[in-house]
């Protein structure tokens, strides 16, 4: 998933490239919650792009395109700032953001800056057997846990996955009785026990706020 110039313009969020505007390089899994934050907080300076959302499978595909996503839209704004936590990179996308003197969001990943990097940080030892979704991979958990993973056409490898997680948290950020029920399903199909936190924005929304 990715939103480019026109699917931006066709949410009325346009691209207007002006003195003062703040440009958000992000993940295409937060779209939606970025996009939603904007228009409920009136931020009208702030404009959004997105990389592909299937780089949450590929994270060694993620510095290098927030580079070239940097290099390209510096001219046109007087600040960027990258939707990303580590995401998988190894400390690589930090070290280039400081590089490239933009700022992204703290933490290992968005399950731990929805809940709040703080409060994850206090639970993630006592969590190891958790698995965590967010409302976008409960909507998105065939493409983006089932299949890639081989579990439609070879369910008996479940166990192989996840035979040492315990439960299932799905983290919502937005008040949906359907994603729950789906959440649960998903829990049900991983043989995972199910637990529901309403985390809203978290950190992502206190991040986007300072800007």
């Amino acid at each position: 998933m990715s939103l480019s110039d026109d699917a931006l313009t066709n949410h009325g969020l346009p691209l207007d490239h002006t003195t003062g505007k703040v440009l958000i390089i992000a993940c295409g899994a937060l779209a939606r919650e970025i996009i939603d934050l904007k228009q409920a907080s009136g931020w009208t300076h702030l404009d959004l792009t997105c990389l592909p959302a299937n780089y949450h499978l590929y994270p060694d595909k993620i510095t290098d395109a927030v580079r070239t996503a940097v290099t390209k839209h510096r001219p046109d704004y007087d600040n960027i700032f990258i939707a990303y936590a580590d995401c998988g990179t190894g400390g690589l996308l930090q070290s280039a953001c400081a590089e490239l003197g933009v700022e992204m969001i703290a933490g290992p990943h968005c399950y731990s800056f929805f809940e709040g990097n703080d409060s994850f940080t206090q639970t993630a030892e006592t969590e190891i057997t958790t698995f965590y979704l967010t409302d976008f991979l409960v909507r998105q958990f065939e493409a983006f846990i089932i299949k890639p993973m081989g579990l439609d056409r070879h369910p008996e490898l479940r166990d192989m996955y996840f035979g040492n997680y315990e439960k299932l948290v799905y983290q919502s950020q937005t008040d949906n009785a359907d994603l729950i029920a789906k959440a649960q399903t998903c829990a049900s199909r991983l043989g995972l026990r199910f637990e529901h936190r309403h985390t809203g924005y978290g950190d992502l929304q206190t991040a986007l706020a300072r800007l």
